[in-house]
Parts: structure tokens; sequence; C-alpha cells
């Protein structure tokens, strides 16, 4: 199992990835309104690519209630 500071470092790669700005700083309180780009389509890449490298499934009512990225980082901790 990972902790908090481990499943950061990997989401930090994947929104460096996904939102392809390398200088993107993950920190948990760290949400949508905070990064350039992050609209829906952007939001529906982000969730997929965490589910694949986590091998992990969200349900839409957990997506919808993801606010920060501690939230993310909470949910991945749940379901691994």
């Amino acid at each position: 199992m990972m902790d908090a500071p481990e499943t950061l470092e990997r989401l930090t790669s994947i929104f460096r990835d996904v939102f392809d700005e390398e200088s993107i700083r993950v920190v948990p309180e760290l949400s949508a309104r905070d990064v350039h780009g992050w609209d829906s389509l952007a939001h529906i890449r982000l969730i997929l690519t965490v589910e694949k490298a986590f091998k992990v499934r969200f349900s839409t009512s957990e997506i919808g209630k993801l606010q920060t990225v501690g939230d993310l980082v909470a949910l991945i901790k749940a379901k691994t």
C-alpha cells in the first residue's frame, strides 16, 4: 500500500502528462480551478489515467464528490 507522499508523487507525473504542464505542483489542496485547462474533458482524461495507473475503478458518484487532490488521494487509498 502506498502512503500519501508516494501517491502524490505518482499523481504529479500523471497531472503533468494530462495537462502538458511540467510546472504543476500537486498538493492535497489543489483543485480544478487552480489548473489552467482543467475542463470536463481533461477531468475525464485525468480520472481514466489515474484509474489505469493505480489499477482502480471509481464510480460516478465517487468522482462527483471529488473537490481536491486530497480527496482523490483518500479515494485511491480506500480502493487499494
